[in-house]
């Protein structure tokens, strides 16, 4: 069980560092808004439509005004556990996404079948 979680934190470490470094490449390290979302879909059942509701988001989400970067992981051992990392350039746009259609949508079509609710993490970098 200690290697398992060594593992996520890890990859999720990895992910986190490329997202940082992707965004300072593109200039907005010092005013950009990094998001972490945990999403737990409740286990034993089929993963086929949740898995497709992430992707759908994913591509959605990439569309909007203001992102930089949009990737969702499934955990490796877990498949009905994901995390979707975000870097927004600002919380302007972050709360622009978070009211628009395909974001409600994406919620609302993952609600019934939620294993918990969404822990959602906003960031800075440190300066």
């Amino acid at each position: 069980m200690r290697r398992i979680l060594f593992a996520v934190v890890s990859l999720a470490g990895l992910a986190w560092i490329s997202l940082v470094a992707v965004s300072k490449a593109a200039g907005q390290a010092d005013k950009g808004l990094y998001v972490v979302t945990h999403v737990d879909v409740a286990g034993g059942g089929n993963l086929a439509e949740p898995t497709r509701l992430v992707h759908e988001f994913v591509a959605d989400s990439r569309q909007d005004a203001g992102i930089i970067r949009f990737e969702a992981f499934q955990q490796e051992g877990h498949p009905n556990h994901f995390t979707i990392f975000e870097v927004w350039q600002n919380r302007k746009a972050f709360d622009a996404h978070c009211a628009a259609e395909h974001t409600k949508r994406f919620r609302q079509a993952l609600q019934p079948v939620l294993g918990s609710p969404f822990r959602e993490r906003l960031h800075k970098l440190v300066p």
